[in-house]
């Protein structure tokens, strides 16, 4: 059992359940992980049972002896596939692009070479003395982005 397996064969059970796969990890002591994220909405506990169900139903535990966890994605996790990129256009984002720049940002649009963000930075201003906000809307090239991931608030 490999990553590309596991993925390959699970895939249908998870799009069952209106889900899509962002991670699946496996370690050397064969503890799988499977991160999940709903295509609308947010990944239900029903989700990550039924999806460890199909699992189970497709992977001998007995034979292939491992231990499975099924979880979402986490809010606080970074974006691994293009889906979640997706996904989050027209949400807010915290960015972080290579030379440590760090923009709280709207996704804009997303493809697999780059992702556009739409910004405001107080700047100088010709014939003002006092600096104004500026909107800028910018595409960043994947290789230029650290990490992506949703800007949460509290109110």
């Amino acid at each position: 059992m490999n990553v590309k397996e596991i993925r390959e064969k699970i895939v249908d059970a998870v799009e069952a359940r209106g889900c899509f796969i962002t991670d699946v990890t496996l370690s050397a002591d064969n503890d799988i992980e499977i991160a999940v994220e709903s295509v609308e909405g947010i990944v239900e506990m029903d989700d990550c049972v039924a999806i460890d169900k199909a699992f189970h139903e497709i992977f001998d535990q007995d034979v292939e002896d491992y231990a499975l966890t099924v979880t979402s994605a986490g809010l606080d996790q970074p974006f691994k596939v293009l889906r979640q990129y997706l996904k989050a256009i027209g949400t807010t984002v915290e960015a972080k692009i290579k030379g440590g720049k760090k923009l709280v940002a709207e996704l804009v649009a997303a493809d697999e070479e780059s992702i556009t963000l739409r910004y405001s930075v107080k700047e100088a201003v010709e014939g003002s003395k006092k600096k104004a906000l500026v909107e800028h809307t910018d595409r960043f090239p994947m290789d230029q982005v650290n990490s992506v991931t949703p800007y949460i608030t509290f109110e």
